[in-house]
C-alpha cells in the first residue's frame, strides 16, 4: 500500500510510520550499491534481463491493483465504507520496509542517479555512494513526513470529492502501467 493509501487509511502516525518504513528499505538498496551488488547486476546481461522484467511486470501489476482499488475504494465510499483498514504504525513501518527494499524501481534509481555525483579522485567510490544515497533518502523520507502532516486537511477534502481521488489514482495507475510498458522496452546501459 503507498503512503498515501496509508495515510488516508490510518491518519498520520500510519503515514509518518510508513515514511520512515520506506526510509529504511531505502537504504537497502543504497548499501547495496555501495557494496556493488547493483552494479554487478547491471554488468551482466542476463540479470539485467531479468531485473528488467520482473520490475516491468511488478509495476505493470502494481498500477492495475491501483486501478481497481481506485474503483473498488470509490464503490465502498459510495456505501460510506472506508477504503482500506488501518493497521497501525507498526504495521505500517514493516510494510513500508518490505515495498521498499522489494523495489527495483529503487535499486535502478540509485544505480542511474547517484554515480552522477561521484567522483573516484575524491577517494572511496562506495563509500561516496553510501552517503549520497543516505542523503538522497533522507531528504525523500523528510518530504514524505511533511507530506503526511500536512495532510490532515487535504484528507478531509479528499472525503468530499471522492470522484475527484478515482480519476487520480487511476491516472497514477496508468502511469505505472505504461512506465512498467518502458521498463520492459529499456535496453541495457553500456557499461
Amino acid at each position: 500500500m503507498s503512503r498515501l493509501a496509508r495515510w488516508r487509511a490510518g491518519g498520520r502516525a500510519e503515514g509518518v510510520a510508513s515514511s520512515f518504513g520506506t526510509g529504511l528499505g531505502g537504504m537497502v538498496h543504497v548499501l547495496a550499491g555501495g557494496l556493488g551488488v547493483s552494479a554487478i547486476v547491471l554488468a551482466s546481461a542476463e540479470l539485467f534481463t531479468a531485473l528488467k522484467l520482473i520490475g516491468s511486470a511488478y509495476l505493470i501489476w502494481i498500477g492495475f491493483r491501483t486501478v481497481q482499488s481506485a474503483r473498488r475504494d470509490a464503490a465502498l465510499a459510495l456505501g460510506g465504507g472506508l477504503a482500506e483498514p488501518p493497521v497501525g504504525p507498526r504495521r505500517a513501518f514493516r510494510e513500508g520496509v518490505l515495498v521498499e527494499a522489494l523495489n527495483p524501481k529503487t535499486a535502478a534509481f540509485f544505480l542511474a542517479f547517484v554515480p552522477q555525483f561521484v567522483d573516484p579522485a575524491r577517494g572511496e567510490v562506495a563509500l561516496q555512494f553510501v552517503v549520497l544515497g543516505t542523503v538522497s533518502v533522507a531528504l525523500n523520507t523528510l518530504a514524505d513526513t511533511v507530506v503526511a502532516f500536512a495532510a490532515g486537511g487535504i484528507r478531509e477534502g479528499a472525503a468530499a470529492r471522492p470522484a475527484l481521488v478515482r480519476r487520480i489514482r487511476e491516472a497514477s495507475g496508468a502511469a505505472m502501467v505504461a512506465l512498467g510498458i518502458g521498463l520492459a522496452l529499456a535496453k541495457r546501459p553500456a557499461t
